[in-house]
């Protein structure tokens, strides 16, 4: 059966680090507060010379380094981001330049926090239906540049980054094929006004601002995430107690613990970045996949769930043997 196995990861973060005690200097707030209510103790925030695509490009050039692989064979990039460079072109075909692989295939996906998921989602597809061989997988965010500085509540909890993988479709054999095994995918477009920005070019001709009411977000997240890991483990034919390793989307240190308790799974075997990087949206997955990779703690053979949930909603889960 062919797979899409993982040969490496990467990440960037922006130069600029902001602890709570800074940003209490600029907004109403404290380090006390923000740490109670979500875990984060740090972000890194994008100078004016840092974009999505900048920050994009180092997380992939990292990945491809550690896949050992030349960027000319990758034939497939997918991008996930809510904060592209450009309304168009897709920030991934900037990323192709970047990086000098030309003549595949590029484009964005948006799906805001669950964007990463969704674009594992359709580059595991192409992978395994042949339309590539090759897959770089990317989420990248400059949120910054859409927080409303002035809302506390928000601006608090976001930050940026860029994260990234190298797929490779592999004929896999035996009772642990390592790759992609399972994903599931899911959006609600009724609950748009829970977690949205408010503009866009066909309606107000600008960027806008993210706007969030925390409380029915957090409850439908906790609900949601744990359902559809079930539904993954289901497919795979897997159990919790057979997941070595969960990486969910970093948005609250409080949604990580309940969802880890509604699965009856220990919270040591939850990757935590929340704390150090805050909300990176599409980025906040493959960011802590990369940490946990290179500190060693997720090592080959490993089972590694990835999941988020995101504005709109969107949600889903993927299980990958590393």
């Amino acid at each position: 059966m062919i797979r899409s196995v993982l040969l490496g990861t990467g990440s960037a973060l922006p130069r600029r680090s902001v602890s709570n005690a800074e940003l209490s200097e600029r907004v109403d707030t404290s380090d006390e507060w923000i740490v109670e209510r979500t875990g984060i103790r740090n972000r890194h925030i994008a100078d004016d010379d840092e974009t999505t695509s900048s920050l994009a490009t180092a997380a992939a050039k990292n990945a491809i380094e550690a896949a050992g692989i030349d960027a000319s064979s990758i034939d497939l990039i997918v991008l996930a981001t809510a904060t592209p460079d450009q309304t168009f072109p897709a920030t991934a075909t900037i990323v192709q330049n970047n990086i000098g692989c030309r003549g595949g295939i590029a484009f964005d996906v948006a799906a805001v926090c669950s964007g990463f998921l969704y674009a594992v989602g359709v580059a595991d597809s192409m992978l395994r239906s042949g339309m590539a061989k090759r897959a770089l997988v990317i989420g990248a965010e400059t949120f910054s540049r859409i927080l409303d500085w002035e809302d506390r509540t928000t601006c608090v909890l976001f930050g940026d980054g860029a994260g990234a993988i190298v797929l490779e479709a592999q004929e896999q054999a035996g009772d642990a094929p390592r790759g992609v095994l399972a994903t599931r995918l899911h959006a609600d477009g009724a609950h748009n006004q829970l977690l949205f920005v408010d503009g866009g070019p066909s309606t107000t001709g600008t960027v806008g601002k993210l706007r969030m009411k925390g409380r029915e977000v957090f409850r439908h997240a906790v609900v949601n995430l744990s359902e559809v890991l079930k539904e993954v483990l289901e497919e795979a034919g897997l159990t919790t107690a057979d997941i070595d390793w969960l990486v969910p989307h970093q948005a609250n240190a409080r949604i990580l613990e309940a969802t880890a308790k509604k699965l009856d799974m220990p919270t040591s075997k939850v990757v935590m970045t929340v704390g150090q990087h805050a909300n990176t949206s599409a980025a906040s997955v493959p960011l802590a996949l990369d940490q946990a990779v290179r500190d060693g703690r997720i090592v080959e053979g490993d089972l590694v769930m990835l999941e988020a949930m995101g504005g709109g909603f969107t949600w889903g889960a993927s299980l990958i043997r590393m």
